[in-house]
């Protein structure tokens, strides 16, 4: 496949794309406006209710380097032990592993309700080839994944090569056909929020169905601010497409009061349209047992 990086009219199909978005943000306008928000607007949300919605729209992940097929089993077990255990109360949205977990999880995953999602495309710098990108995202589906987390090609969005990273969206999006693809933007690397917003619409152009914060492996990871920039782009993107694009905040959220924060910035950017877990995830495990602990009202270590 042949990339033809002088041709004009490619570098201004991505770029008529952005113009068509307010792409010039300031990050003090940005701040303040998330201070506003969360100042105001948090508390109101601190209920059962919504502690029960976000426990059951967390992205269950386990992404160490000591990984095992036994530990992973075990991990997918407790999910399992959950739904038993708490009949009433709704499961968490998926569980997300290394790709060549997924068949662990598939095999022990007994709650219907709970997808299977995986990292892919050489997660998580994105540093590899196209041809092993595209070749572990089908391997992932093989074994079962309905959902894939990739993260964008960081060096060439900040290049200015949006053609390279739009085109490997595009090919992993082919992979994953009616599967879900989360793109990853990595926004602590991304430099401003004017980045982070065009981030979001390249990826969301490409054929993002989620767009996400952070790998949970660089710093800073997610965000308010970042939170707010993509769900503005998200918002807009929608109005002009009609296509609706879901939002996960990963990397960093170790309380309740971070959740909320998410929570609430989707609330008042998106609306109650939003508040379901096909189009808000949260990328976590830590938050899973101090959910659960609000929740049952005594400390849990339940995962």
């Amino acid at each position: 496949m042949e990339h033809n990086h002088n041709s004009a009219e490619e570098m201004s199909k991505y770029d008529k794309a952005l113009s068509l978005y307010k792409t010039n943000i300031s990050d003090d306008e940005v701040k303040s406006a998330v201070n506003k928000i969360l100042s105001e607007k948090v508390a109101e949300n601190n209920t059962l209710d919504v502690n029960k919605f976000l426990f059951n729209c967390i992205d269950l992940t386990t992404l160490k380097t000591t990984d095992s097929v036994e530990s992973v089993m075990k991990f997918t077990e407790r999910v399992n032990d959950f739904a038993e255990k708490y009949v009433d109360l709704p499961n968490v949205a998926a569980i997300c592993v290394y790709p060549n977990m997924a068949k662990i999880v598939h095999d022990t995953c007994e709650v219907e309700s709970v997808k299977l999602a995986c990292v892919a495309g050489g997660f998580p710098s994105s540093q590899t080839f196209v041809e092993v990108k595209t070749v572990e995202t089908g391997l992932a589906i093989h074994d079962g994944a309905d959902e894939i987390d990739i993260v964008i090609s960081v060096g060439e969005f900040l290049s200015g090569d949006y053609e390279t990273m739009c085109d490997e969206i595009e090919e992993i999006k082919a992979v994953c056909g009616e599967k879900h693809l989360k793109v990853i933007l990595e926004t602590g690397a991304l430099g401003s929020m004017e980045n982070v917003k065009k981030a979001s619409i390249l990826a969301m152009y490409s054929g993002a169905d989620f767009i996400k914060t952070s790998t949970g492996k660089l710093e800073p990871a997610a965000t308010p601010e970042a939170a707010y920039v993509m769900c503005q782009a998200i918002k807009e993107y929608h109005k002009k497409t009609g296509r609706k694009v879901g939002f996960k905040p990963a990397g960093g959220i170790n309380t309740v009061t971070d959740a909320l924060n998410y929570y609430t910035i989707v609330k008042e950017v998106l609306g109650e349209e939003w508040l379901n877990n096909e189009l808000f995830r949260l990328g976590t495990s830590r938050l899973a047992n101090l959910l659960l602990s609000e929740i049952v009202g005594e400390e849990v270590k339940f995962f």
